[in-house]
């Protein structure tokens, strides 16, 4: 688990900059609004395809304010590999999706949840996000590959 604190630019906004609807600065938190989505995102974890057998990502949590803004509670990451050909052989948008999900799901068999409400809605609170996890639990999971990866994915 990340020991990140308060609120951060999500991935995909990097190089974009972005404005509260109501005016502000996005790195200073503004009274949080209601959750209205809850997903991960997916990119390179150097933030461009690696050379090599080997290929490492992030995976960023986020939560969707109502105002349409992401706030990032969790980061994570994976490599994968191959001894036999390209990292990418065999690999789709939809093996990718079920990566992501195979890193932030419980790896507790014990875990009644399909995935760690609990944890997720205690990250959104240290983010002065008031949610709960039964909250969370309505809401559907959705997981972004970032453009990049998936040009990465679909180029021969």
């Amino acid at each position: 688990m990340s020991d990140h604190r308060g609120w951060s630019v999500h991935p995909e906004g990097a190089n974009h900059p972005v404005v509260h609807p109501s005016g502000g600065d996005l790195a200073e938190p503004a009274q949080s609004g209601r959750v209205v989505g809850i997903g991960a995102i997916c990119d390179f974890r150097t933030g461009a395809p690696e050379p090599g057998r080997s290929q490492s990502f992030s995976v960023t949590e986020f939560v969707v304010l109502e105002d349409g803004r992401r706030v990032v509670v969790d980061h994570r990451g994976f490599t994968l590999g191959s001894n036999v050909g390209t990292v990418r052989a065999g690999l789709t948008p939809q093996v990718m999706s079920q990566q992501v999900l195979n890193v932030v799901l419980p790896d507790d068999d014990e875990c009644e949840d399909e995935h760690p409400w609990s944890l997720l809605a205690e990250l959104a609170r240290k983010h002065g996000i008031g949610v709960t996890a039964d909250e969370l639990k309505e809401l559907q999971y959705e997981v972004v590959l970032t453009d990049r990866v998936t040009r990465w994915l679909v180029t021969p």
